[in-house]
């Protein structure tokens, strides 16, 4: 099981993350996208990351505006795993904008 992130290198995380922040036990980040479709195309691109990865962020849809929420529900909270993740939802994000 990956060990949870010590205090100092969740902010050494973070501060690479800068979209994301620590809420509840979890990294967070809110983006808002140009159309429901594209948050659609966000979703799908993470949905498959996620399925090889064989770990999965929690994802809230609300029309254009995705939430996800990532965290190792086995270790109780922020790993490695979560920071890997989080960035590549982040390239995701990126690669959908600029098309």
């Amino acid at each position: 099981m990956p060990e949870l992130l010590s205090d100092q290198d969740l902010g050494k995380a973070l501060g690479g993350l800068p979209e994301w922040t620590k809420d509840e036990g979890a990294l967070k980040r809110v983006v808002e996208l140009d159309s429901f479709p594209q948050a659609i195309q966000v979703v799908n691109r993470v949905a498959e990351i996620a399925e090889s990865d064989n770990h999965h962020p929690d994802i809230d849809i609300r029309w254009r505006t995705l939430t996800f929420r990532c965290s190792t529900h086995s270790a109780g909270g922020i790993t490695p795993l979560d920071v890997s993740l989080a960035e590549e939802i982040d390239g995701v994000i990126e690669a959908i904008r600029s098309t």
